[in-house]
């Protein structure tokens, strides 16, 4: 968690601009190895220092600035774009760390992914970066305690991944709204967040577990699957805070 974050043209600065992709640059994710979520990561001045939960040992910096690299072409889902591939010195740090053989890959400025998800969303002049679809994940912390209400042992915010959480209203709120602001940058709501057995996997330890997918499925599934907090882009650049009013437009 960080107390303020850059809005820039693809999402938060910073945020999943790097990916994983295994020798046929095809991106990996917890789906297939949960041992991800054990990767931790500190935003410092010149990098991101990331490292392995439980074990400070085995850490290292991933750097912001690369230098010319040649461009390969990568998949996410539906979408092939260019990326560039950071070190071999990485790469061989986390084929160690998640005993898979992969590259770290990271998605230059000049590389503009639009928005463009398999349920068939496609805003024009939208975009985003390794993110499976949208630059931006809206929560509400009231949603969350009514799903650990139902549950026999709460779940943690981390096991959904949003990036946007606030507080106050209702529960699931965050469903049914469209357009709001953030410290004068606009944001849209444009279709609710089907969830995977990723929010099975426990983030502390990496063990897949039955909740909560179990128990949202009892109250939450529709046709589209089960649905727990919403895609969002946006309009404009700036910077927001921790503390930041959400205002409703």
């Amino acid at each position: 968690m960080v107390s303020s974050a850059e809005v820039t043209d693809r999402g938060f600065k910073y945020d999943r601009r790097w990916i994983l992709v295994d020798r046929n640059n095809k991106f990996i994710t917890q789906r297939q190895f949960p041992q991800m979520s054990l990767l931790q990561v500190l935003v410092e001045e010149h990098g991101l220092r990331v490292f392995l939960l439980g074990e400070l040992t085995r850490q290292i910096v991933v750097p912001f600035e690369i230098g010319e690299k040649e461009v390969e072409k990568v998949t996410i889902w539906n979408a092939v774009c260019d990326a560039i591939n950071v070190s071999g010195e990485l790469d061989h740090w986390f084929s160690n760390v998640l005993n898979k053989d992969c590259k770290l890959m990271y998605m230059p400025d000049e590389t503009m992914r639009p928005v463009d998800t398999t349920s068939g969303y496609a805003p024009k002049g939208k975009f985003t970066s390794f993110a499976d679809a949208y630059p931006f994940l809206l929560m509400g912390e009231a949603s969350l305690n009514d799903l650990n209400s139902r549950l026999q042992e709460p779940v943690l915010i981390n096991r959904f991944r949003p990036n946007i959480v606030f507080v106050g209203g209702y529960p699931y709120q965050e469903d049914v709204i469209d357009d709001f602001v953030i410290n004068g940058v606009k944001f849209t709501g444009l279709e609710n967040c089907s969830r995977c057995a990723i929010v099975n996997i426990n983030q502390e330890n990496a063990v897949k577990e039955k909740e909560p997918l179990k128990t949202l499925a009892t109250y939450r599934r529709n046709i589209n699957g089960i649905p727990f907090a919403r895609n969002v882009v946006h309009t404009g650049t700036g910077i927001v805070n921790v503390g930041d009013e959400i205002f409703l437009v």
